[in-house]
């Protein structure tokens, strides 16, 4: 059996998984993204380094997928803070600098699913009344 391509489907699917959820969360907690895109790239170019020098061909495959997708995710922190500033991704109430675009109105304030709350632009979370007595958006 070739471990290259298991190493490298495993790697595939866990770094693009844990990719996607470390945005999303480092995102919304960070108060400035400069210094996480910079572990992220720096982590990623150490891994691409790792994988020129590995001998073993399925470590290698897969530092390199992972060292690829860390500085991916490096440049998806702006992009997923642009979602967040046209009301396409949760915003923090408690992220300063989510507060302009939660108080301009644009900004998505809760669970856009509806599941813990109305998922509206602008939402007050601290709104404790139940849907029927809201008005309307």
């Amino acid at each position: 059996m070739e471990w290259t391509g298991v190493a490298a489907a495993l790697a595939t699917f866990g770094a693009i998984w844990a990719g996607h959820v470390g945005v999303r969360l480092i995102e919304f907690r960070a108060r400035r993204l400069g210094p996480a895109a910079a572990i992220l790239v720096a982590a990623g170019l150490g891994l691409e380094v790792l994988a020129a020098r590995s001998g073993a061909p399925p470590i290698a495959a897969a530092e390199g997928i992972v060292g690829m997708t860390l500085i991916f995710d490096a440049f998806e922190l702006r992009r997923q803070f642009r979602r967040v500033r046209e009301g396409r991704a949760r915003a923090n109430p408690l992220n300063p600098r989510h507060a302009p675009h939660i108080a301009s109105g644009r900004a998505l304030v809760g669970d856009s699913l509806g599941r813990d709350g109305p998922g509206r632009r602008g939402h007050d979370p601290s709104d404790r009344r139940s849907r029927a007595e809201r008005p309307a958006p």
